[in-house]
């Protein structure tokens, strides 16, 4: 599950098994350090609450593919294939957003959210005028680089600790979970 011995049981744990039905690894992994926890939910639904929760997770899918965390491409893939899209046109976003059916939108917030994730200084006055192009706001902008950047923290975590994915994951479309791995 990780390098580090995680706690039999915490009181994590119980919102999980509510929630998912089970206790997920990043969880028992946080268990480690609750406060750090909860400051990251917080920090999650303060990043949430400002998006919509499509652009959310599309930028939080392309900010976790780029970073090569295949917990999270999984769990957000899961969130997108569950409220928003079937396996093929979730496939089709995977493979090339471009060529898929998303918004113009939505491919510029997802090119921008995959920079800024390889290198958050990489964005340019022009990247950012773009997605002003595309109708979003200064707070759109804003709540975009925040997400990239809590992905950033919370990716580092599990990568530096070897979580492994959920096994209810396995659950996914094997060509989707083929194109998720994928790197970027």
């Amino acid at each position: 599950m990780t390098l580090l011995h995680t706690p039999g049981d915490s009181p994590l744990y119980e919102a999980d098994r509510q929630r998912l039905g089970y206790v997920a690894n990043y969880t028992r992994l946080f268990a480690l350090g609750p406060d750090v926890y909860r400051a990251w939910v917080a920090l999650g639904t303060a990043v949430r609450t400002g998006m919509d929760e499509r652009r959310y997770e599309l930028v939080t899918l392309a900010a976790a593919r780029r970073l090569g965390s295949r917990y999270c491409s999984l769990a957000h893939a899961s969130v997108l294939r569950k409220r928003f899209f079937d396996d093929e046109e979730l496939i089709a976003i995977t493979v090339d957003r471009h060529a898929s059916d998303l918004e113009p939108a939505e491919v510029a917030v997802m090119d921008f959210a995959e920079a800024i994730a390889a290198d958050p200084s990489a964005a340019t006055r022009a990247d950012v005028d773009g997605l002003r192009a595309h109708g979003l706001s200064e707070v759109d902008i804003f709540h975009v680089i925040a997400a990239v950047a809590a992905r950033r923290f919370f990716t580092a975590v599990l990568a530096a600790a070897h979580a492994v994915p959920d096994e209810a994951y396995d659950a996914l479309d094997p060509a989707l979970r083929d194109a998720l791995d994928e790197p970027v």
